[in-house]
């Protein structure tokens, strides 16, 4: 899941301390590190769900990159946006699904496939694996299956994003796997560590 890395349409928080052409620059750079993380991974079809591009900058922007698949994220919430991917690769025959967003300098190889072996071979392993943010959101989300009702009414944005998750997940009777907490980059303080 990414946004376009234009200026004013991406890292609005990070944009207020930097400047729309920064953060921007900061986005293009933490979407190349996605993308060629994730696309270490065998066996896994990588498809970037872009919000604020049109077809033909997509494949110029994506074809270079090695990754051939690109799909609109559509209009709503990040929740709504997100079971909309996850319904489409289910339809599409996906065993697993896994969602993760284009913010983490600290995204390794290792993350994915952990996210995948919480998974394990539909029914072995848990039915969904999360990725703890350190503001309080999740940066990886897994299902094997589609929950239509996990995703909606969570208060995108806060500090109660992963919470409010787990509580919608036990009141579904899912088993739940976690992994290692991550710290994305939503505001200039973030950018400390890596300076």
């Amino acid at each position: 899941m990414a946004r376009w890395p234009a200026p004013g349409r991406c890292k609005q928080r990070l944009s207020r301390g930097l400047g729309p052409l920064r953060a921007a620059r900061i986005q293009q750079m933490l979407t190349a590190h996605t993308l060629a993380v994730a696309s270490q991974l065998q066996g896994v079809e990588v498809v970037v769900a872009m919000d604020g591009l049109g077809p033909r900058a997509a494949r110029r922007c994506f074809g270079a990159r090695g990754c051939p698949r690109w799909v609109a994220q559509g209009s709503g919430s990040l929740g709504v946006r997100m079971q909309r991917q996850i319904n489409r690769a289910k339809r599409e025959g996906a065993q697993a699904v896994v969602l993760i967003g284009s913010d983490l300098p600290q995204l390794e190889r290792a993350d994915l496939a952990a996210g995948f072996a919480f998974l394990g071979a539909a029914g072995d392993g848990c039915d969904l694996v999360l990725g703890p943010a350190a503001d309080g959101g999740y940066w990886l989300i897994g299902l094997h299956q589609a929950q239509p009702g996990l995703l909606a009414g969570i208060p995108w944005g806060s500090d109660r994003v992963m919470g409010c998750t787990l509580e919608r997940a036990a009141g579904l009777g899912l088993d739940v796997g976690v992994l290692a907490t991550r710290s994305d980059l939503d505001w200039p303080r973030d950018l400390l560590p890596w300076r």
